[in-house]
């Protein structure tokens, strides 16, 4: 397992849909170790393989050490909730900088495991966001398109002088 250089906004590759994974071996399996280290030294809870520059549909979650990673190939939202809830966000690629995204209570995705077996699975809350804020990041939309241009752009000026500090 290795720690990847996480690709940083404004990155182009965040913007890119990332490509179907279409063979489940053992350089699958090692991408998604990769991520999964990627993501605990970040640190953060969910990671997907564009944010390491590798444009491929492959996401790894991990809320607590107790619970384990969770690692979803290929995933996409099936039914989406019409209640909404906000909660913070924040990057990996753009760290130390946080808003509020409005994103469905509760969603049903779709995803294969590391051996390509479809599966499904039904979250809310904290879960639901991730499935959702990773899927976006997998369809090429960064989470800060999510919010208004104003909110937006006062996020990337701090990012900005943050780099800068």
């Amino acid at each position: 397992m290795t720690i990847r250089p996480i690709v940083r906004y404004p990155d182009r590759r965040l913007a890119m849909p990332a490509r179907p994974v279409t063979g489940f071996d053992d350089s699958l399996r090692e991408l998604a170790a990769d991520l999964l280290e990627t993501m605990r030294a970040a640190p953060g809870i969910g990671i997907t393989a564009p944010h390491i520059g590798v444009p491929l549909r492959l996401v790894v979650l991990e809320f607590d050490a107790a619970a384990g990673p969770q690692t979803y190939v290929n995933p996409h939202i099936e039914w989406a909730s019409p209640e909404m809830i906000l909660h913070k966000e924040g990057s990996v690629s753009m760290p130390g900088v946080t808003d509020e995204v409005q994103r469905h209570a509760r969603v049903r995705i779709s995803y294969q495991d590391l051996d390509g077996t479809t599966q499904s699975e039904d979250s809310d809350g904290l879960r639901a966001v991730c499935h959702q804020h990773e899927i976006d990041q997998l369809d090429g939309m960064f989470w800060i398109q999510r919010l208004s241009r104003l909110k937006r752009e006062r996020l990337v000026k701090k990012f900005e002088k943050m780099g800068r500090g």
